[in-house]
């Protein structure tokens, strides 16, 4: 003879047992698809001051063309952007002056050189191209346009140069 129990019995549905199987095996292919679609290749760089100067670094040349469209062929110079990168990177060496390591002064040092080199490079590209251009449309005897010494007019649009 069985005997009557004290307290209310607890009766588990298999059914309820299959569904809550199913949902965590869906969850896992989901956790499992998200990690293929972003891959570690993806993930971010760590938040240190050689990411810091990579980010300005890549800005700036940007701003110089580095980075053309595949599909139109063409480069993009922005004097004022890549400028603009590179006086920023300048700021973030006087500000970081005597705080940085060896190998970290000694790299900021080297991109600030190479970067303002090929600045000076694109900047009498872009101002022999300019100067060819007005001279071809410049009436004779009409006044030149204001020498801009080399620097970018943040006011003038951007100069593409075909790749």
């Amino acid at each position: 003879m069985t005997q009557p129990s004290d307290g209310p019995s607890i009766h588990v549905d298999s059914d309820w047992k299959a569904q809550a199987e199913a949902e965590r095996q869906r969850l896992e292919k989901l956790d499992q698809a998200h990690a293929q679609s972003s891959p570690a290749s993806e993930a971010l760089p760590p938040a240190d001051f050689r990411s810091i100067v990579g980010l300005l670094a890549t800005q700036a040349l940007g701003g110089l063309g580095a980075y053309g469209d595949p599909e139109t062929k063409r480069v993009v110079v922005d004097l004022a952007q890549a400028q603009f990168a590179i006086d920023l990177l300048g700021v973030l060496e006087g500000k970081t002056k005597g705080n940085l390591s060896t190998e970290e002064s000694a790299e900021l040092g080297a991109i600030l050189a190479e970067l303002r080199s090929r600045f000076v490079h694109f900047s009498k590209l872009v101002a022999s191209q300019g100067a060819a251009t007005a001279s071809a449309s410049t009436p004779p005897g009409a006044p030149a346009g204001a020498a801009s010494h080399g620097r970018p007019d943040p006011a003038k649009p951007k100069i593409i140069i075909p790749g």
